[in-house]
């Protein structure tokens, strides 16, 4: 009776387990994945701000191209009194001394307004380099982006492949858990007929509870698993759902063609090349400094004076209205040899890009060779697995039968089942290293984002 107590207890615990596992949530597809890391994701975000942010940069607004127009205005005021003596002058007309002259509050206004305009006609070609510049950091942008694009990608799949590992693995134990309580079920019939010992029914109990600690262990790694995925996408960490575990690999032939145009199409050499056309429009920018500036300008200015009347002269009004264009070329024959230091640096930069690119493609072309053999490497150890899970799923069924009459102990029977267990989660782990490795390779080509997933 104890030993049936103890299979019913564990029939009881680990259906609860299973029954929790059974919940089917909503699939996450590759492309919902995708779209949703695309719209959601806090680095894509900060990418695409910081493109925004060039694209106004190359915009005519800040080119130096526009023009110049400035409004300007003013008024002043002032109120005086003043007192005029004549100093023993005598008025002709009465023949009595001149009376002094005292103005109280007199009142001086003064009113301006203005339009100053300035263009630059010519300025060494600097504005024009400097906007040519301006457009390829632009684009520079945009490959930084589309770097920090794939790099997303590839931690996108790496957790979602994670995953689907770790949901099949899931059910990998599930199945081996069942049998495991089936096993004790059998050796707890067969000690109560005599057919078998203690010793066996306790041997079934401790592997039914390592295939539980074993489940256990492996669904907490999943909900960790599927948070790390949440977080890329921006969902609610505790947002449930499943997974696609289909994977299909690109073709060789197409993996062949991507292979071929790796050098026009890897964002690290784009890169490069775009740096190096800034670096030369540095140099050209620089050397602006030694050519002349032309500019035009033009004013149109209003005045008014409002005065009041003094001693002797009576107030009056006063407005002014002035036009003037001109034209101004400025030459900065030695500036301390600033534009000369600017010019050799700016050379030196260049320089050191050319350096940097020999090095960046030595780099790539050694990272994807390293790329193409671990994916090779990969998918051969991936054959070599489904292989091996066909082997010992063979094994595992004849010594399940053999261990059902008799024929071999738990021991050998529990020895098949755990080499199953081990060669179907070995499969599932070389068939998603073998996805990523592909994934690694396809960046490097520059075709990550051009593939259907």
């Amino acid at each position: 009776m104890n030993c049936k107590h103890n299979i019913y207890s564990i029939r009881l615990v680990f259906l609860l387990f299973l029954v929790s596992g059974s919940l089917t949530a909503q699939q996450l597809t590759k492309e919902e994945a995708i779209r949703l890391t695309l719209e959601n994701n806090f680095g894509i975000l900060i990418a695409t701000n910081t493109i925004e942010v060039a694209k106004n940069n190359k915009g005519v607004l800040n080119s130096g191209y526009l023009p110049s127009l400035v409004a300007s205005g003013g008024a002043n005021y002032q109120s005086a009194s003043s007192n005029t003596s004549f100093q023993g002058a005598i008025n002709p007309n009465t023949g009595q001394p001149r009376e002094d002259i005292e103005i109280n509050d007199a009142e001086t206004q003064r009113y301006n307004a203005g339009l100053d305009l300035n263009y630059t006609l010519f300025d060494g070609l600097g504005r024009y380099y400097n906007y040519k510049r301006l457009k390829e950091q632009y684009n520079l942008s945009e490959l930084q982006a589309r770097e920090t694009i794939e790099n997303t990608m590839l931690q996108l799949f790496s957790v979602y492949y994670e995953v689907a590992r770790l949901s099949e693995n899931e059910e990998i134990l599930k199945e081996t858990l069942q049998i495991s309580r089936e096993r004790v079920t059998r050796s707890g019939y067969q000690f109560e007929y005599g057919q078998n010992t203690k010793l066996n029914v306790l041997n079934a109990q401790v592997d039914v509870a390592n295939d539980s600690i074993n489940l256990l262990n492996t669904r907490q790694q999943l909900v960790n698993t599927k948070r790390d995925l949440n977080v890329i996408l921006d969902n609610d960490l505790e947002k449930g759902f499943e997974v696609d575990t289909i994977v299909k690999f690109i073709p060789k032939i197409t993996l062949d063609e991507y292979l071929e145009q790796s050098s026009e199409n890897n964002v690290t050499l784009l890169q490069n090349q775009s740096s190096l056309k800034i670096s030369d429009y540095d140099i050209k920018v620089s050397k602006s400094g030694y050519l002349p500036t032309i500019g035009l300008s033009g004013s149109y200015g209003w005045n008014e004076n409002r005065n009041p009347p003094s001693a002797f002269f009576p107030g009056n009004v006063g407005d002014t209205y002035t036009l003037a264009a001109g034209v101004n070329l400025t030459w900065n024959l030695f500036d301390g040899g600033g534009t000369i230091t600017r010019v050799k640096n700016a050379k030196i930069a260049l320089d050191n890009q050319e350096i940097l690119k020999r090095q960046v493609v030595k780099e790539v072309e050694r990272d994807i060779a390293n790329a193409l053999g671990n994916y090779k490497n990969r998918l051969n150890v991936y054959k070599i697995q489904q292989q091996n899970v066909v082997t010992n799923q063979n094994n595992f069924e004849r010594s399940q039968e053999r261990f059902k009459l008799g024929q071999i102990t738990s021991i050998e029977f529990r020895q098949a089942q755990i080499n199953l267990i081990l060669a179907r989660t070995n499969k599932n782990a070389a068939k998603y290293d073998a996805k990523i490795a592909e994934l690694q390779l396809l960046q490097l080509t520059g075709q990550l984002l051009n593939i259907a997933f």
